[in-house]
């Protein structure tokens, strides 16, 4: 793993004269995450996580966006940017590379919100580019087996693996889905979109009080052996 921001121009400017470079791009958000996560958690997260996948494959890993789309979670925090927002910026981010001739990019997605907003930028870059840049959209999440969370079981303890900002004294059950039918799920799953409030008050979905390390540390193996299996895939 190459770590773009320690780098002199030199030194990046040699590294890609010598070998083709996919730089990967992680994709956070700022906003709420109950009463015992910090609202940096996606942000946090989709770096460690981009870090190691990074060590593995040997891409060039770029500084993390840590602004997503967020407005869901009002009136609880959020420091949110547009959909159209993000985009432009990550466009135009894709664009540059290719001009420091990199033309292979993976997005890492750490947030829910962020996914309607990257989901048509390959065909974007590609389109400005004129076919010279191939852009990847992943989310970390979809390369696990258990359903994901928010603030609950799964995420904290992803959290509790990688970081010493849990306080667990304040985890507290939020909305669980256990029992739902699959339609049940979607339609609550559709309103949390909207307004997450609107489903859980405390702005956690799960229940985060089982959270542990172990799982945590299972479920990021989990994650980073399908990704880096993904990743090889690109080629």
């Amino acid at each position: 793993m190459t770590e773009a921001k320690n780098l002199t121009d030199p030194y990046l400017r040699r590294l890609v004269k010598v070998k083709k470079q996919t730089a990967l791009i992680p994709i956070g958000a700022i906003e709420q995450h109950g009463p015992h996560l910090p609202i940096s958690t996606d942000s946090d997260l989709v770096s460690a996580i981009a870090k190691r996948v990074s060590e593995k494959a040997g891409f060039l890993l770029l500084p993390t966006m840590h602004y997503g789309v967020s407005f869901e979670h009002s009136p609880l925090f959020n420091l949110s940017i547009t959909k159209s927002t993000l985009q432009k910026i990550l466009v135009e981010l894709c664009i540059s590379l290719s001009r420091n001739k990199i033309n292979t990019v993976i997005i890492l997605n750490g947030h829910h919100g962020n996914q309607s907003a990257l989901k048509y930028i390959p065909k974007k870059v590609w389109k400005l580019s004129r076919g010279k840049v191939k852009v990847f959209i992943f989310s970390y999440w979809h390369f696990m087996k258990r359903e994901f969370d928010h603030a609950g079981f799964v995420e904290t303890s992803l959290m509790l693996a990688i970081s010493k900002k849990v306080n667990m004294k304040k985890a507290r059950k939020g909305f669980v889905t256990d029992g739902f039918s699959k339609k049940q799920k979607r339609r609550f799953e559709k309103l949390a979109t909207k307004s997450f409030v609107s489903v859980t008050k405390n702005g956690v979905w799960g229940n985060p009080t089982n959270a542990n390390v172990r799982d945590g540390k299972n479920i990021l193996s989990e994650i980073y052996k399908a990704l880096l299996k993904e990743s090889n895939l690109t080629y």
